[in-house]
């Protein structure tokens, strides 16, 4: 498993605000709001990072345009921030049978409408989704690609890239919040390397990568990104902080 990318609500600021724009390029991230998919009912904006990513969604219509429908109720709800997290994983049909008693999804690909739901784009990777955790309004999601052709596709778009300034990607993601029992029970599920410490535990991932869950009284995310640039800088975007 590695880290993919972070689906997060946001408000449209994000997106319009020219200072809060800005505030993030100051960051390192060439972000570029205007850039990136949507429909009539949501418009997605991505900070790309090396081969990570945030797609930061912001709904036009409390419909959602075709986006995932338990995200446009909880954005609907006044949720905002991480609500998941996807890993790109290798054989996502042999998890899925794994995992089935957990109530994940079975395999399918992601597919919005658009053209006043004329049309239907299915894009070229599957998706799966854990339940949503009990205390945190988070699931983590598995990815898995259509073929090598399709990653090569995906990572053409991904433009402008902070690499570009020394940002390379994402190493390290920590999310504190209420976890209950049952939730640990699922990531310990989920996860097969990992190590427990005194209010959590630490996920071994691919490529270094490290995922941190912690039982905290508030929901806060802090993602560590690897960087050969020498200027340390970090830019607040809804409950995530996302350090260089």
């Amino acid at each position: 498993m590695r880290i993919d990318h972070l689906v997060v609500n946001i408000d449209k600021k994000y997106q319009t605000d020219k200072t809060v724009i800005q505030s993030v390029r100051n960051t390192g991230f060439p972000y570029e709001p205007k850039w990136g998919k949507g429909t009539k009912g949501f418009k997605a904006s991505n900070i790309w990072i090396g081969n990570e990513y945030l797609e930061m969604i912001h709904l036009l219509k409390n419909d959602g345009g075709g986006w995932k429908a338990e995200w446009v109720e909880k954005y609907n709800r006044g949720h905002r921030g991480l609500i998941c997290l996807m890993l790109d994983v290798d054989d996502l049909d042999k998890i899925y049978e794994e995992m089935i008693d957990t109530n994940i999804t079975k395999p399918q690909y992601l597919q919005f409408k658009w053209g006043l739901g004329l049309f239907t784009k299915a894009m070229p990777w599957r998706n799966s989704y854990f339940p949503f955790f009990e205390g945190v309004p988070l699931q983590i999601g598995l990815q898995q690609m259509k073929d090598e052709k399709s990653v090569k596709f995906m990572r053409q778009y991904m433009v402008p890239n902070s690499r570009d300034n020394g940002i390379n990607g994402i190493e390290k993601i920590k999310i504190k919040g209420p976890f209950t029992e049952s939730d640990f029970e699922l990531i310990n599920t989920i996860f097969k390397i990992k190590e427990p410490f005194n209010n959590g535990i630490i996920i071994y991932l691919d490529k270094n990568q490290k995922l941190i869950f912690e039982k905290a009284n508030a929901y806060e995310v802090n993602v560590t990104t690897s960087s050969s640039n020498a200027k340390q800088s970090e830019v607040k975007i809804e409950n995530i902080l996302i350090s260089t």
